[in-house]
């Protein structure tokens, strides 16, 4: 029989203690029944008992949690599931490494950070590159992060515009059988890209570089023929382009730009046959220098946590 272990870990305050025991104590649950260890509060004290390595672990979980949270952030079910995964992984203070990093403020004083290391190396990618592709399942951030960087450079004055588009193929559907004219017919694809900014920029400042062009959010096929300088251009949804909308939306960027391109290759929509461009690209572009390619996988969803296993139980049907 294993002889159980015990240790003790002393919460910095009241404060701390509320979000690492989480509502109804939800956090330590998450804990408990990932590592297989038991938590007994006492004030501020945790009294943990269980295997020793598993103790152990718990410990230098709790750690990352604290300062995590002494860094100004708040800990949900994201940040406890991320710190126990990476911990099991054998990757020391993934969550603490994240504390400090801030991508970018918005004019409501919200920091739009990191959660996940995948996360800071695709930030770290759209620094250092031109062309950046990120593809991932949903919920990793890819077009968040890209709008929130591009929102940055804008206020930066490392660029004058910004440019954000989507292919007008999703669900099976086809614009001539959806009601109204031919913008009302178009904004239910762009939406996600309107949510976007309006939760990093708010709808009125959205509105105002609507209105003033300093923003436009369009079709892909608006993109043809022209030259796009100065500006962050991000194609959303990449997966849904064929080859030659993917080398026409490339061949637009000029001096002074950026390019980001985002998708999923599991949730291609196209015609059954049909060449993704985003997968073409990849094979196509694979070997062009100073061109970033970054992958997401589920450890960087940062939606509701059953999008993870929602992801992963479609993966095993392959």
């Amino acid at each position: 029989m294993t002889e159980r272990f015990e240790a003790r870990v002393e919460l910095s305050d009241i404060g701390a203690a509320a979000e690492i025991f989480g509502k109804h104590d939800e956090h330590l649950v998450q804990m408990e029944k990932a590592l297989g260890v038991r938590f007994v509060a006492r004030g501020q004290e945790l009294v943990i008992t269980g295997d020793r390595e598993k103790v152990e672990q718990a410990e230098g979980i709790l750690a990352q949690l604290q300062k995590y949270y002494r860094a100004g952030n708040r800990l949900t079910s994201h940040e406890v599931g991320y710190a126990i995964r990476t911990a099991q992984g054998g990757v020391k203070n993934a969550l603490e490494s994240l504390a400090a990093d801030v991508a970018m403020v918005t004019p409501r004083g919200k920091q739009i950070k990191a959660k996940t290391i995948g996360q800071r190396k695709y930030i770290e990618s759209i620094i250092n590159h031109d062309v950046v592709f990120a593809i991932g399942p949903a919920g990793t951030g890819k077009t968040y992060l890209a709008v929130a960087m591009a929102i940055k450079a804008l206020r930066g004055k490392d660029v004058s515009r910004l440019v954000l588009t989507r292919p007008a193929v999703e669900a099976g559907e086809k614009l001539g059988f959806l009601p109204g004219d031919l913008q009302e017919k178009i904004d239910p694809y762009l939406r996600p890209l309107y949510d976007s900014l309006y939760d990093i920029l708010g709808v009125e400042n959205t509105q105002k570089y609507l209105e003033k062009n300093i923003i436009e959010i369009a079709p892909l096929a608006y993109m043809r023929g022209r030259t796009l300088e100065d500006s962050f251009i991000i194609l959303d949804e990449a997966q849904n382009t064929t080859p030659e909308q993917m080398k026409m939306f490339l061949t637009r960027l000029g001096f002074g730009s950026k390019a980001i391109i985002t998708g999923d290759i599991t949730q291609i929509d196209l015609p059954r046959g049909q060449v993704s461009g985003l997968i073409n690209a990849l094979k196509v572009l694979k070997d062009i220098k100073g061109l970033g390619i970054h992958t997401m996988t589920g450890e960087d969803i940062v939606r509701h946590p059953l999008v993870e296993e929602i992801i992963r139980a479609y993966e095993k049907m392959k």
